[in-house]
């Protein structure tokens, strides 16, 4: 029998337009950015009909691509395939008018099917705040494409002024509603670091990598409370969830998985994701999930490492996490990984393959914060040793005459709460060298 494909109408019906500029960046490096934005326009809900690519060493002002690739593309549009025109640049307020003009159907840009995917996504108010401002942010130097229907209008008395004076009470509305957003949003930074103030004393670990790597898969192994939301799309997860993640005893750190990284993220999105990023300005150290069966990881890294500069980290306290190794038939492949980054470690978050390895290396790498510290105190404190047993790791126990000492250990984080507890109880403690 045969089985017949009834295309979703609720899809739009999209083609994807590239432009390569060799040598600096040629053919093969822009065809593997249209599939990435393939994946984009498919998470936003847009089947791809066509991709279109164009060589051209000098953009053109006007309209991005040449006029006659202009006129290439109107035909493919008014032909019916085509509802949507995606380019993989991002496009002038001038460049998008013209285009929509000309092929009269939506045309969007990377940085707007970006956003586009961030509203899907938001599900938090703050995330939704953080959505809002980025969109408003790029909309406001863009309000004339929304007037461009007044131009048609011949002649008439007030036809001009009515329309310049909408355009900028738009833009004063969106200024204030801008300014409304950034100040909501900074209450909910405040608010948010009142709520996690007991956290300062348990060491911090940020899940980054580029989007669709494996981070809220590799959470919910972890720390399988965590029910982080994991799917094959981009940008599954936009919301910072934070877990507990036991190591060893009295050896605890905090586990957040945070809004996946991809190539050409928008700076002002970045700039409105600055509150939930500020569990990666905050961490003691970051894991690196990268998805070692994707051809251009590599590209990916760097993508990463660059906007972990941008953000502000300035640490080198990464350990690099290669996940999907189940996904990789080749044995030469990780062999020659394993040589080129020997502190890495290898997983698989679906199947579980070396988390434990992995669960060492967190636990090794907190271990370089930790202090160890002495007391001798009455055998009768029982309060300060209970103490101590709660909230560092007790290394060695010894009984002289009706006194104990106490050999402990515990994170630079946790010190300064330990030790003012012990001064409390009129003891000094003593460092260990």
């Amino acid at each position: 029998m045969d089985t017949f494909y009834f295309p979703d109408p609720a899809r739009e019906r999209a083609l994807l337009v590239g432009v390569s500029s060799s040598p600096e960046l040629n053919r093969t490096t822009v065809e593997e950015y249209l599939d990435e934005l393939a994946f984009l326009a498919d998470t936003a809900g847009a089947d791809v009909e066509a991709t279109i690519i164009q060589e051209r060493a000098v953009k053109d002002p006007a309209w991005l691509i040449g006029r006659g690739k202009v006129e290439e593309i109107s035909h493919i549009v008014k032909g019916g395939e085509i509802d949507l025109v995606v380019f993989d640049d991002d496009l002038s307020p001038v460049q998008a008018r013209n285009l929509e003009k000309v092929l009269e159907c939506k045309v969007l840009d990377r940085t707007e099917l970006i956003l586009q995917i961030f509203a899907l996504r938001a599900k938090s108010a703050q995330a939704k705040m953080q959505v809002e401002l980025a969109q408003l942010e790029y909309l406001l130097p863009r309000l004339t494409r929304m007037w461009t229907h007044l131009s048609k209008q011949k002649g008439g008395i007030g036809t001009k002024g009515p329309g310049e004076t909408q355009i900028e009470t738009d833009r004063r509305l969106v200024r204030k509603r801008i300014s409304q957003l950034k100040k909501k949003l900074d209450g909910v930074m405040l608010q948010h670091a009142t709520q996690t103030s007991d956290r300062r004393g348990t060491p911090r670990v940020a899940l980054v990598g580029y989007t669709n790597a494996g981070k809220s898969t590799l959470m919910n192994r972890l720390c399988p409370s965590a029910e982080a939301y994991a799917e094959n799309r981009l940008f599954a997860t936009l919301d910072t969830r934070t877990r507990r993640l036991e190591l060893k005893i009295n050896k605890t750190v905090l586990l957040s998985d945070t809004v996946g990284f991809i190539r050409k993220l928008p700076h002002h999105l970045v700039e409105c994701f600055r509150s939930t990023l500020d569990e990666v300005l905050q961490a003691d150290f970051l894991l690196h999930v990268i998805d070692i069966s994707h051809p251009g990881y590599e590209d990916q890294m760097q993508v990463v490492r660059r906007t972990l500069e941008e953000i502000g980290v300035k640490h080198n306290h990464i350990i690099e996490v290669f996940n999907k190794i189940d996904a990789v038939e080749d044995p030469a492949v990780l062999r020659g990984l394993r040589e080129k980054y020997p502190d890495a470690v290898f997983v698989s978050a679906v199947r579980g393959l070396n988390v434990q390895a992995l669960k060492d290396a967190v636990s090794d790498f907190v271990g370089r914060d930790y202090r160890e510290r002495s007391l001798r105190t009455h055998v009768s404190n029982y309060k300060l040793i209970g103490y101590l047993y709660d909230h560092a790791e007790v290394l060695e126990k010894r009984y002289v005459d009706e006194d104990v000492i106490l050999r402990y250990r515990a994170h630079v984080n946790s010190l300064q709460r330990i030790d003012a507890r012990v001064k409390s109880f009129g003891h000094e403690e003593q460092h260990v060298a």
